[in-house]
This record gives C-alpha cells, structure tokens and sequence, in this order.
C-alpha cells in the first residue's frame, strides 16, 4: 500500500537536554540525506554520484512556528526540524538574544564562488549527470542557491596556462581582441547553465589578474610589473577598453555583468618574481586610472551600469586605499563599492571595515575571494575537515558584522590534488571532484557557506541582535525581503549552549546551539 506525503508526517514530542519542543510536520517535500564518507579528517564529506546527491528542504515556516537548520561536526548537514514558537522562555541557565527588526545596517548583496577555468575543468571531467548535480547543488532550489559568481578576465593561476585576450604585441585598438577557448569551454557554458538552474537572479563580476604581457612594463603577465606609462596614456587607455570589450563579449552569450573590479589585488604586482599573473597598482594609480580610463570608457561604452570595484585585495590596506580613491570626486563618480580579500584578516581587526564604512557610507564593502589551504605548509585539500567550515562562518559573520555586504568564495570545485593551477599553488574548496570514480565530495565548507547563501537572501538586511550576556557564541540576524527573520549561530565550543531567542513581536524560541555547529533559525 502506497504512503501519502502527509502520512510520512509523524507529530511527536522531541525531548532535549534541557528543553521540550514540539515538532511541527506538514505536508513537504523530504530532503535527501548525506552519504557520508570519512577520510580520517575531523568530520565527513558527503558524497554525490550520478544518482545521489543530498538537498536541502525550502523553509517550511508558517505563523506561530519556526524553522531550523542545523550542521554539526558529528551528525548533521542543513538539516531542517520545525518547532512551535512559545510565549515565555522556559529554558533556565541560558543566553537571552533579543531581535529588534527596527535597527537596520547594510543592505545584503549576496554570496557565491567563482568560476575560475580550474573550476570548470573539474566540473566537466566528470559525466553529465555528475555536471549537473554539482551546478545544482550551487545553484539550483534544493542547492544552497549562490547569487553571485566571479569571472578571472583571461587566466589566473587556476588556468592551466597564462593567456589574454590579445596576445598581438602593440595592438592598442585591440582588433584581434577575443575571448579565449577557456572561456567558451570552462566558464560560459557553465555560467549558462547555472542561469539555467536558478530561479533568482545571479550577479557576474569580473576580476583581472594580468594585462598582455605586452603592454606592461616588465613585458610579463607574471612578477613585479605594472602597465606602461601613467594613467590617461595609451596603454591605460588600450587596458580600460580591454575590460569594456569583456563586459560585450559576455553579453554576446547572455552573460551581463553586474561589476568588474578594478584588479586583482594589485599589491602583487609589487612582489619581486611573483609566480603568476599580477599587475601593480599603488592607491593613486588606481584611482588615476578609474577617473582618466576606466570610468569614462564604460560610460562611453554605454557600461555606467557595471559596479566598479576598488582595491580587491586585503583589508590590510584600509580604510587609508579607500580614502586616497573615493575622497577625489573625479574618480569616486565611477565606483560603486570597495572589495577585499581574507588572507590576512587574522593580523587586521574587523573594525578597519567599519572605519572605512563609516568614511564612506554610500560605497558597498564586498568580500570577494576566501580558500582555505593557501598558507605554506598547510595540507591543500582536507576532505572532511570541519575547522575549515568554521573558518569560512567565522569570517562571514564578523565581516557581515562590519558593514560588509557579500562574501564570495573562490574555486566552486577543485581536483583531489587542489587543482589544476600552472604554478602548483593549490588549496581547498568546498566541493572536490574525484574524476576516477564520477563523484565529487561536499566539504563542511560548502554547508558553512549555505547556511548563509540559501537564507539570507539578495535584499535582506542586517538587523540588530544583542545577548543579555557575556557569550562565546557568534550571532548574526537579518530580516529578508519577504519578512522573514533569519538567524545564523555559530558554536565553534566543544558543549552545547541552551539559548532563548526572543522576538518582541513573535514571542520565544526556546533550543539549543549543539557542540561544534552552526545553525540557521528562520521564523515570520
């Protein structure tokens, strides 16, 4: 006899260490478990096949009830129980946090990764109903459903060679300009089906890590070199068309971009014999070419549309990179926000983010690249490892806590190696492809982030959450376009935190953080 969907729904009491909740069950649709697989790391992966991969149910929150999802360094991934809101706390020894949806801060963009050529290699090498479970997971409405996806202009170092868009030597009109077979094979068609997938809207931003070699002074896509000449000169003027025939050879496969940023962190380019593509801008050269390049070519290409990004590189260099820029009007009418990179957050405090919000308050802050891995002496790639989700949830919460408006990731997918990349500077990435056996493996890091890129939605934004107490738990709340409140803990401890959260205008949620989790609560 067959089982109806609402027979599968069993109401029952599910007791807690320390407090009594009653499940809520309705009429949804189940979420496919993890495979787990355990590779002698701290936690598991889960495992996708051709046939297998887990999902993550759409929130199921009705009046008077709230949803949670909850991953764990033992047990869980984005998994979703319902719970009866109560009128009074009922959990004694715990930490009240109270919401109050009327102090509002930034406005949220958006998360994602990029879609580097190493990504698109590794995505590719497996069969196509393997392709499509990983796009899915990214991007589809039982995926974590990232909105944003970063674009290398040309290589970087996860090509597997350097190249450009015009490698003819002198070539200032640039007639021989054209996409490169990397693109047309790795990232458009990737990036189309990912629009495919989707039912939001995805944001696209380039990044630029190198000019040709021939138009920069050490006559080298790689080490210490910048463009030839000053800003308003003919190579300038050549580099900022470079970006606008980008943006319209995109836009000839359905592609539009939403921003570009100005370079690649541009402080590599001042590295004696740095091993792949760089290129060198100070704050005032980058500020000089925004203002006498960059900005009118866009605008005289029809592009003012296109979010200019400045800096993209570590937030070592704010709020000081920021000010040189945006305090000279000629340049800061073109830029619509500021990017940084994580690498170096653990030797700068988060404040410099607030510092340079508060300097300039109508520019956006967006993280744009984070892995895992990168530091020498590090494993590369650790399937399994928890401590590197945490990282990744860590960072977000205190960036977002900073004014910061997104946070994209690096490589969606990478070989088990931590590749492919032409230099060897390998690293970690939330999904790794295991070619020889048509699987790929869901790192902690890829639920870390969906907590975040699946909830708190593009409009969301930031609102204001305090604790009645001196805690070691990491909060976050937003308040989404459609009037949810969403909630994102974080216990990196290793017991669990019995807490009420309280909303004034719903009443209590009673529960608990488990040890080594994050969670994501969401409640009308």
């Amino acid at each position: 006899m067959a089982v109806t969907r609402s027979q599968k729904c069993v109401i029952f009491t599910f007791s807690w260490i320390l407090l009594s909740h009653t499940f809520v069950c309705g009429v949804i649709d189940a979420q496919t478990e993890c495979t787990k697989q355990e590779f002698g790391d701290t936690s598991f992966v889960c495992v996708c096949t051709a046939s297998e991969c887990d999902t993550v149910q759409e929130p199921q929150v009705s009046k008077g009830h709230y949803a949670v999802y909850t991953s764990s360094k033992t047990l869980d991934r984005l998994k979703q129980r319902v719970y009866k809101i109560d009128s009074k706390p009922n959990i004694t020894n715990s930490v009240t946090f109270t919401v109050n949806r009327t102090v509002t801060y930034q406005t949220i963009l958006g998360f994602g990764g990029a879609f580097t050529d190493a990504a698109g290699i590794n995505i590719l090498n497996v069969t196509k109903d393997v392709q499509d479970k990983i796009l899915q997971s990214y991007f589809a409405k039982d995926g974590i459903e990232y909105t944003f996806g970063r674009i290398p202009m040309a290589s970087c170092d996860f090509s597997t060679h350097p190249y450009s868009y015009d490698d003819v030597p002198g070539d200032l009109a640039l007639q021989h300009f054209a996409l490169a077979k990397e693109d047309l094979m790795y990232k458009v068609p990737l990036i189309q089906r990912a629009m495919n997938m989707s039912e939001r809207t995805l944001s696209f931003f380039g990044s630029p890590w190198s000019a040709p070699y021939w138009m920069k002074d050490n006559q080298n896509e790689t080490g210490q070199g910048a463009l030839i000449g000053q800003p308003g000169g003919k190579y300038y003027k050549a580099w900022a068309m470079y970006f606008a025939r980008f943006i319209e050879e995109y836009a000839k496969h359905g592609i539009k971009l939403w921003g570009v940023t100005a370079q690649n962190e541009p402080t590599d380019g001042a590295i004696y014999k740095f091993s792949f593509q760089s290129m060198y801008f100070n704050e005032t050269s980058q500020r000089d070419f925004i203002k006498l390049d960059l900005g009118p070519t866009l605008k005289e290409r029809g592009h003012s549309d296109v979010k200019v990004m400045i800096l993209d590189d570590n937030r070592l260099m704010l709020p000081h990179w920021a000010d040189v820029v945006l305090k000279d009007p000629d340049a800061a009418q073109y830029i619509a926000g500021v990017a940084v990179h994580w690498y170096l957050n653990s030797f700068v405090p988060a404040n410099v983010l607030s510092m340079t919000h508060d300097k300039h308050p109508d520019y956006f802050l967006l993280a744009t690249e984070a892995c895992a891995g990168s530091f020498p002496g590090q494993k590369h790639v650790m399937l399994g490892n928890w401590e590197r989700g945490e990282s990744y949830s860590h960072d977000i919460i205190t960036d977002l806590q900073h004014w910061v408006s997104g946070w994209v990731d690096w490589n969606m997918a990478l070989n088990m190696q931590g590749g492919p990349n032409w230099v060897a500077n390998y690293v970690d990435s939330p999904i790794i492809v295991d070619a020889d056996k048509d699987v790929f493996y869901k790192q902690p890091m890829f639920y870390h982030l969906g907590h975040f890129s699946k909830f708190v939605t593009p409009g969301s934004v930031r609102i204001d959450i305090h604790a009645n107490e001196d805690n070691k738990l990491e909060v976050i709340a937003f308040l989404t376009t459609q009037k949810e409140v969403v909630v994102v803990m974080l216990n990196r401890q290793d017991a669990a935190v019995p807490v009420n959260l309280y909303d004034p205008a719903i009443g209590y949620i009673n529960a608990e953080v488990p040890a080594r989790s994050i969670q994501t609560y969401i409640w009308m």
